[in-house]
């Protein structure tokens, strides 16, 4: 049997990013959070913890921070059915893509997030890395790519998000003036959200028949700042329809690939746990979503 006092402190722990933040989370002593994390690798015969800046779980500590998760959420159903949430809020771990987040997301569960006593736990990356934070338990469900479930989780379709490239007519004039040409596309100045962001390689790779080498990449992890500095003129990049559509009606941004679409299916995957605050999220989640986005069999 796990003492949760050990691994409540684990999980604070690896939470907050260091021992002393762990400890002021749960009004302990650093030391006293210490000696639980030891203690608790004691109990479980193998170590948890990296002791790295910030510290980070091993693959055994993932396992045992997903359970403690797992548990807690089913821990919080229970007392909210009692009237025991003495706090009046629960608390959703949820793991969502960057544009997703700038665009859908909230007008999706704004209403739920209105009548309901819930806040949000947001990690945000790309929608195929979002998985990573599920299958490590770090959130309870994600917006990804993936349509199928990963073990001990549902899949819920959400929609599709169709991607364009998009530039100014300044910018089309200067470079792509005679359409999409290998050698221009090449060194012509393109917005890329990180390095581990390939759709507009994709996306280019059909347009032209071959995969382009470009040379001059523009680096902005942000959704928010994405259509802004595609409109200065200075780069092109993909953006989804939704973040283009003002722009294209005020004549500001024009398609550089016409007939040339990178479409994102995006699904909802959430952990298989019978807690009704997870499946009324989810629920709603999932309604606001096809609502919003491109519904395609």
């Amino acid at each position: 049997m796990l003492d949760y006092k050990l691994v409540e402190a684990f999980a604070a722990v690896v939470g907050e990013g260091g021992f002393e933040k762990g400890a002021r989370v749960l009004h302990l002593t650093q030391g006293a959070v210490s000696q639980r994390v030891k203690l608790l690798e004691e109990q479980a015969g193998c170590v948890l913890l990296v002791r790295s800046s910030p510290p980070r779980p091993t693959v055994a500590g993932q396992a045992m921070l997903k359970h403690f998760r797992q548990v807690r959420r089913l821990e919080e159903d229970l007392g909210a059915g009692l009237g025991q949430n003495d706090a009046g809020f629960d608390t959703l771990a949820v793991g969502v893509n960057a544009d997703s987040l700038a665009t859908w997301f909230f007008p999706a569960v704004d209403d739920y997030l209105d009548g309901e006593p819930v806040l949000l736990d947001l990690s945000v990356d790309d929608q195929a890395e979002t998985l990573k934070l599920l299958k490590a338990g770090d959130v309870l469900g994600c917006v990804a790519d993936r349509a199928e479930p990963v073990q001990g989780c549902r899949v819920e379709y959400l929609g599709d998000m169709d991607y364009r490239m998009y530039a100014t007519p300044s910018y089309k004039m200067k470079w792509y003036s005679n359409g999409a040409v290998l050698e221009d596309v090449e060194t012509a100045p393109i917005l890329v959200f990180n390095r581990k962001d390939v759709m507009h390689e994709l996306l280019l790779a059909e347009a032209l028949g071959q995969r382009p080498g470009l040379r001059s990449p523009f680096y902005l992890p942000s959704s928010e700042k994405f259509a802004p500095a595609i409109a200065s003129g200075r780069v092109s990049g993909m953006l989804p329809d939704q973040q283009a559509a003002p722009y294209l009606e005020r004549g500001e941004l024009v398609d550089l690939l016409p007939g040339h679409v990178f479409t994102v299916r995006l699904h909802w995957q959430c952990w298989n746990l019978e807690s009704a605050r997870l499946t009324s999220f989810t629920d709603a989640l999932v309604r606001g979503a096809r609502s919003l986005l491109a519904q395609r069999t």
